[in-house]
């Protein structure tokens, strides 16, 4: 057997390791999972956020773009309308389930060790982007978060702060928040012929605005490679009298780039 392939038999069956113990910790963590999808929509809007169905991305192929908006309305078919309840927690997996062909996912684009791959189902990162950057601007409480170690594109119609996303991969990197509060919310997502779309509903209005931003971003110069960074913070503002409640750090983030870059010092924010 080829040394390549050893390193790839021994990366699958990682995999699969990590994949049988989230299943595990799915059964012994002690956590409440939301499960069914609601047809009553609550009636308090808290945030709502739209991103392009359709991009270009540096040379990849445009078909995985499409196949990727068939992904992401299968994804969506299991999370539109989803209420959590006080208590509970929304787990991104435990919603949407299995990305086989057999249901219906297509070859798309994702990122691994450091490389852009295609793969069933590849593409649902954009869907838990949405998501966790409308979570943040709540105030339930994201137990579970990752992110790209290595940014792989140039900026091209970015309307959030670099680093703000978070990556999702069958079924052990996952996107979890649990609803700390003594109110429902809920989830909605939709589509038009260019955007997908989300709304966080509740019960009731809350009190408070958030703000997320971006701080000392810049680009550095290691060598022949090229490094980001960034932080993201929050402010917590109170809607009747519009003071500042707090401001918190949310995250740091430090990675390689994958792009050429003409210059590190004008390219920074």
């Amino acid at each position: 057997m080829l040394l390549s392939q050893r390193f790839k038999l021994v990366y699958v069956l990682r995999v699969w390791q990590k994949r049988i113990l989230r299943f595990f910790i799915w059964i012994i963590d002690k956590n409440k999972y939301c499960k069914k999808n609601s047809g009553i929509k609550l009636p308090y809007r808290v945030e709502k956020h739209q991103s392009v169905l359709i991009r270009r991305l540096g040379n990849s192929d445009i078909h995985l773009q499409y196949n990727k908006v068939t992904n992401l309305k299968i994804a969506a078919s299991k999370i539109d309308g989803i209420i959590i309840k006080p208590g509970e927690t929304f787990s991104f997996w435990k919603t949407v389930g299995w990305t086989s062909k057999r249901r219906g996912f297509k070859e798309g684009m994702f990122l691994s060790r450091g490389e852009v791959k295609t793969g069933v189902g590849g593409g649902l990162c954009q869907m838990s982007n949405l998501i966790y950057w409308m979570i943040l601007h709540t105030p339930m409480e994201i137990i579970e978060r990752y992110r790209h170690s290595f940014d792989p594109f140039p900026d091209s119609g970015r309307v959030l702060p670099f680093g703000s996303g978070a990556s999702v991969f069958y079924n052990y990197i996952d996107l979890r928040f649990k609803n700390t509060t003594q109110h429902n919310f809920q989830i909605k997502i939709y589509f038009d012929d260019k955007y997908i779309k989300g709304e966080i509903l509740a019960d009731y209005p809350i009190p408070f605005t958030y703000h997320v931003f971006e701080r000392n971003h810049q680009f550095i110069q290691k060598g022949e490679k090229y490094y980001r960074e960034n932080e993201i913070w929050r402010e917590v503002i109170d809607k009747t009298t519009g003071n500042k409640i707090r401001e918190e750090l949310l995250i740091k983030n430090y990675c390689e780039v994958k792009y050429e870059i003409e210059n590190a010092e004008s390219a920074g924010a």
